[in-house]
């Protein structure tokens, strides 16, 4: 689903949002290897706490499966700090479950599986499989490689950024996501900066999971330095595919820079604090410090839930009104532009002052 609009953030600025729901199926010893990073501005990397609050609003939203309240951005979960969000362009691929909302937030839904359980342990056997395209030695495992890079996602994407600039003109590019979605999120914020030549993006992720070698991790921190990778407490996740600080060619590597969200204290002397870690992408004092072993961990940060109401496979749910608006190919995806979007609304008057 794609579809532009816009948002106050942080008094009266206005924000575009370009958001990405995807509905994923589970598809020798040696010294610890350093990353390198090179003319990286520290001050790229800043973390905003209200900025993290924000975008963990929306990637909660993306799980919703009710086209027709995501269309009308009346969803329980479309308010609170999103509240006067505004569609503009729709696009749903049903094949591959991508919605998408066009404009500056890119936002991608996660995994739904029946048990996420059998997610989690599946990504404890990925391996560094691929070699990167352009990038000397950067290795990443081709499942979520081709997540991003091998569906209707990536042109889906590309299109709705060019009609945004169209639109809006050149506007500042974020990228978030959960779980799986976030590592979606961070190989589409490279591909902006690399392949379209995207300024001043950004990417957010909450709860992601390792997706390639210390050289994908250096060559990523170079090219998108203003990321933020988003851990909860002892959220798995994170935790995995394995990082093996003895195997360095064969293991897998964060990139920087991560925020480590925990609670500290004594008794009910307890507070939640938000850990700005070193730009090693494995600081061992944040979340590697910790068991990574807890689920619950996993599903709600900034006590925002982050999962689909009820675990299930990709599911849409429209109804006849929003149909009537939109158009089907013979493969069962719908597409809404532009004017119909406002046709309806205009028609309609759906979402009342919401709107």
């Amino acid at each position: 689903m794609v579809a532009a609009g816009s948002t106050e953030y942080m008094g009266q600025r206005r924000w575009f949002i370009l958001a990405i729901f995807v509905c994923l199926f589970t598809f020798s010893c040696g010294r610890e290897l350093k990353v390198e990073h090179k003319h990286v501005d520290n001050h790229a990397t800043a973390y905003n706490h209200t900025l993290a609050t924000i975008l963990v609003e929306y990637a909660s939203a993306v799980y919703m499966s009710d086209l027709t309240q995501l269309f009308t951005w009346t969803c329980p979960r479309c308010s609170g700090l999103t509240a006067g969000f505004e569609i503009i362009e729709l696009l749903v691929d049903v094949e591959h479950c991508l919605q998408d909302l066009n404009a500056v937030v890119i936002a991608f839904r996660g995994t739904q599986e029946h048990s996420i359980q059998n997610w989690i342990e599946d990504l404890y056997w990925k391996q560094l499989d691929i070699d990167y395209p352009g990038m000397a030695d950067a290795m990443v495992h081709h499942g979520f490689y081709s997540a991003y890079h091998n569906t209707t996602i990536r042109p889906g994407v590309l299109n709705a950024v060019e009609s945004a600039r169209k639109y809006y003109g050149d506007l500042n590019i974020m990228v978030t996501g959960h779980s799986m979605g976030g590592a979606m999120a961070a190989f589409c914020g490279l591909d902006l900066v690399v392949n379209t030549e995207a300024k001043n993006v950004q990417v957010m992720t909450f709860g992601q999971p390792r997706v390639g070698n210390a050289a994908f991790a250096s060559y990523y921190s170079q090219l998108v330095p203003n990321t933020i990778r988003v851990t909860n407490e002892h959220d798995i996740v994170p935790h995995l595919p394995p990082y093996y600080r003895y195997f360095p060619q064969k293991t897998y590597h964060h990139f920087s820079r991560e925020v480590w969200v925990h609670n500290i204290g004594v008794g009910s002397l307890v507070y939640e604090v938000e850990e700005v870690c070193d730009g090693s992408g494995e600081d061992p004092t944040c979340s590697r410090s910790v068991a990574g072993n807890s689920i619950t961990d996993h599903l709600v940060y900034f006590g925002v839930e982050l999962m689909c109401e009820t675990w299930r496979s990709c599911g849409i749910v429209m109804d006849s009104l929003a149909k009537e608006y939109g158009k089907m190919d013979v493969k069962g995806n719908i597409a809404f532009s532009r004017d119909s979007i406002l046709r309806m609304k205009t028609d309609t008057n759906i979402g009342g002052d919401q709107m």
